[in-house]
């Protein structure tokens, strides 16, 4: 039986107000939980969170479970239990289609490890619909990227990412061990796109390398036998940051033995090699995306949706799309007008605040209310170099912006993860979460190696 067959929209039966939220990241598993506790356990409406995956992982730790310096199992949250502990439901599938008409989506068959199909295609109705898809990795058409250089959009990337990383060091050791030879072809990481994900990744992977010295896994020089190459378009590292923590970023970088490739376009990935726009022919072993993101491709071919050239999802300032008010999008899927010219960056605090915007709108809409429209309010950036620190910009009163570096950087850049994770669980499940970590960290080694 599919779900349209138990779930009808109730635009034709006295059911409550159906909504489904499609995509489980920070914004969509934020609206799914605060929806589900303020209407869910009431019974003033019905909350259905839809995600390919069973499980919900922040995204702004990739770069930590990339270079191996957490186990993201232990970070992940399970859908199924969310979803009994605060009043929703979940289903798991990917979106296929839409049906505007008959206020239906389709969503993907599930499979087990060995392709048997575990749930069938499925359609579920709506009331009300939001798509919190996130965004996808954006290769502009580089020859050669999409085959040759990995994305970092998941938990699965991260760690396709970080074998490949053990790998190399595992061919370089053993090239030393029986040639003999004190110096060996530096294993080659080039990483594409010096924004934050880039630029934290750099930081981290250096870390790693050291930690992975210490641990005598390798006998391989952390400094001479590595190259970690960040490579930008743009002039400056952090591009879209003030000058000020761009300079002090790249001098970060420069310390950490980073070489920093600007001005640089990358015009061809190979397995061996990353070719640029000024003829270099740079070595390269590992090869990671993450210069530029867009929305998924399924939302080019939806029924009616207005999307921009990167497949985002054109929006009014109440988030709802331009041609649907039954329909709703946050976060990096969504091109949202900003107060100022353009629309909102794809950032985790945008999501965050348009999700906590939607769990009040969406309430309002259920009792016939008018909705509000949303506004962002810029909390400042940080970004992240492992042990060295954290920099940053801060907004406070007055919309003021100070720069931050030190330790207070560093304990707000931790503390934003965490009320990430009480947002969704609560106070005492975080507090419990956050003790458990610190537990661990203590009893484990701070590097995965295996």
């Amino acid at each position: 039986m599919t779900s349209i067959d138990r779930h009808t929209a109730s635009s034709t039966h006295t059911a409550p107000h159906r909504i489904v939220v499609v995509g489980g990241g920070v914004g969509g598993l934020g609206l799914a939980t605060r929806l589900g506790e303020s209407l869910g356990k009431s019974g003033h409406a019905q909350v259905v969170l839809v995600d390919r995956s069973p499980t919900h992982f922040w995204k702004p730790l990739l770069h930590e479970a990339a270079s191996g310096q957490i186990d993201p199992a232990t970070h992940q949250l399970q859908f199924a239990v969310q979803a009994r502990r605060h009043g929703f439901e979940f289903e798991q599938g990917a979106l296929q289609s839409l049906d505007r008409a008959q206020r239906h989506i389709t969503i993907s068959a599930t499979c087990d490890d060995n392709g048997r199909e575990v749930l069938p295609a499925r359609r579920i109705a709506f009331d009300t619909l939001v798509f919190a898809l996130g965004s996808v990795t954006n290769y502009f058409g580089v020859k050669g990227a999409e085959q040759h250089a990995l994305p970092l959009e998941s938990v699965t990337h991260a760690e396709s990412f970080r074998r490949k990383l053990l790998d190399a060091c595992t061919r370089a050791n053993h090239v030393r061990r029986v040639s003999g030879a004190q110096h060996v072809q530096p294993v080659s990481i080039n990483i594409v796109g010096a924004g934050a994900t880039g630029v934290e990744l750099a930081a981290a992977l250096r870390d790693s390398i050291r930690l992975m010295h210490r641990y005598s896994l390798f006998a391989l020089d952390p400094e001479r036998d590595f190259r970690i190459r960040l490579i930008e378009g743009t002039e400056r590292v952090l591009p879209a940051l003030s000058q000020r923590i761009s300079a002090r970023a790249q001098r970060i970088l420069s310390g950490l033995g980073v070489e920093v490739l600007t001005t640089t376009r990358v015009t061809e990935v190979r397995a061996d090699a990353v070719l640029t726009h000024d003829g270099q022919h740079l070595p390269s072993d590992i090869a990671i995306w993450t210069a530029g993101i867009a929305g998924p491709p399924v939302l080019r071919v939806l029924d009616g949706i207005d999307v921009n050239r990167n497949a985002q999802v054109l929006v009014t300032r109440t988030l709802q799309t331009t041609n649907d008010a039954n329909i709703f999008a946050l976060g990096d899927c969504a091109a949202c007008p900003s107060h100022a010219d353009g629309f909102l960056a794809p950032r985790a605090q945008v999501a965050h605040q348009q999700a906590m915007f939607l769990a009040r709108a969406l309430k309002c809409r259920v009792g016939g209310e008018a909705l509000p429209e949303f506004t962002y309010r810029d909390a400042g950036t940080l970004v992240g170099f492992g042990d060295v620190g954290t920099i940053g910009s801060l907004s406070g009163l007055r919309e003021r912006t100070v720069f931050v570096d030190g330790w207070l950087a560093t304990v707000v850049y931790r503390l934003i993860y965490r009320r990430h994770v009480m947002t969704v669980t609560g106070f005492a499940r975080m507090a419990l979460d956050t003790a458990s970590q610190w537990l661990r960290r203590r009893a484990h080694p701070v590097i995965r190696l295996h």
